[in-house]
């Protein structure tokens, strides 16, 4: 039998061993709960190179976060391939929204796949940020309180288009349109603007996505001799169109919208991507206020692949969604709510402010040409200056 003296030192002794426990526990207790978050976009097919920048950049943002020791969370990133193709999306956006886990979503390049998506977002009240397509139903065809854009539509764009064109002297325009939702807006609003400012629009061609040989329409575009051909669509059909005008000798201005500015662009033209225009959201990533570090960042971490033109736009998606988490905590519900309150979100692209439909608002829209293997803004290219033409 233990005498009392001797009970009492075990007794000292559990209640040390247990001080010791609670002490350390902490390492283990206090452990940041792990929290996923979602990216879609295109990432294989002809628009990848989009898919994937807009990929590491929304990666990045959880880099960053992660490696922030006030962070409340942990973060697991989850990369999902939408291909560019509506029912592919679909799939990816069910088998997100879905996930309960996931608490909020980056999603989405091309247009006609953001528009197949938006209602299973909805319908499964996930929080979901557009990254990059451009057709206003996203945000405006619906009144979806789960859904926000961070970049602006293709109204902005072609606005800026039509005004920027007609006041160089062009007059006469064909327009290339591919029959998606999102080539058909592209040709209703640039139409529209370019009316509106005293140009004409000789005659439209849609073509399909996929489309290799347009010999037929390039030889009735040549025989309208149009000052300018208009492209509204993305890239690979770009560079075939492009291409092909040089082969049948058109000598017209070509221009594209945001779907066309890609350094896979140049890359499959050439030196005939010279001279090319596009008009797209925001500003050169030197010029952006966040710009130096998010390039500083990108380039740490390594990543193979540029950033692309919609790079930014994603991280800054990414980082609003990971702010609103870290503020209200992992609830879908919650991250919803307090995004769609009234406020202005400062970012590496500029201010965010949503409207009621979730669209930012301030969506300043910049002029791009093809300079020596390059897209330079325009006011900073000798186009601009006078030292080189466009194409008359």
């Amino acid at each position: 039998m233990k005498t009392f003296n001797q009970k009492i030192a075990i007794t000292c002794i559990a209640v040390a061993v247990m001080t010791f426990s609670l002490v350390a526990a902490p390492n283990f207790a206090n452990a940041k709960d792990i929290v996923k978050v979602a990216f879609i976009g295109p990432l294989t097919g002809g628009v990848s190179a989009n898919g994937i920048g807009g990929r590491n950049s929304a990666e990045l943002a959880v880099k960053v976060r992660n490696e922030d020791p006030a962070a409340k969370y942990t973060y697991e990133f989850v990369g999902m391939d939408d291909e560019c193709k509506p029912n592919v999306g679909v799939q990816v956006a069910t088998k997100i929204a879905s996930d309960k886990r996931i608490v909020g979503a980056v999603a989405h390049y091309c247009s006609a796949v953001a528009l197949s998506a938006v209602k299973i977002y909805h319908r499964f009240g996930l929080p979901v940020i557009v990254w990059g397509a451009v057709h206003p139903d996203v945000t405006y065809g619906n009144k979806f309180n789960e859904i926000f854009r961070v970049n602006g539509t293709m109204i902005n764009q072609n606005e800026t288009a039509a005004k920027f064109m007609t006041s160089n002297g062009y007059k006469k325009f064909v327009i290339i349109n591919d029959t998606t939702d999102y080539g058909k807006a592209h040709k209703e609003y640039f139409s529209k603007f370019i009316v509106e400012n005293g140009g004409e629009i000789i005659e439209s061609f849609g073509v399909t996505a996929d489309q290799q040989d347009f010999t037929a329409e390039l030889t009735k575009i040549k025989k309208l001799d149009p000052e300018v051909i208009y492209f509204g669509g993305l890239t690979p059909v770009g560079v075939r169109i492009r291409s092909q005008m040089n082969k049948l000798g058109i000598n017209a201005q070509f221009e594209g919208t945001s779907g066309l500015k890609s350094d896979a662009y140049i890359e499959g033209l050439g030196d005939l991507s010279e001279g090319t225009l596009s008009f797209i959201e925001g500003a050169p990533l030197e010029k952006l206020p966040g710009g130096e570090f998010f390039s500083s960042e990108y380039t740490k971490v390594g990543y193979d692949q540029a950033a692309e033109s919609y790079g930014p736009f994603a991280y800054a998606a990414m980082n609003l969604l990971l702010d609103t988490i870290e503020e209200k905590g992992p609830n879908r519900k919650a991250v919803v709510k307090a995004l769609n309150a009234p406020a202005e979100y400062d970012s590496i692209i500029g201010k965010i402010d949503f409207d009621d439909h979730g669209q930012n608002t301030v969506a300043a829209i910049s002029k791009y040409v093809v300079q020596d293997g390059k897209w330079v803004l325009w006011e900073d290219s000798e186009y601009a200056s006078g030292k080189r033409s466009l194409k008359k």
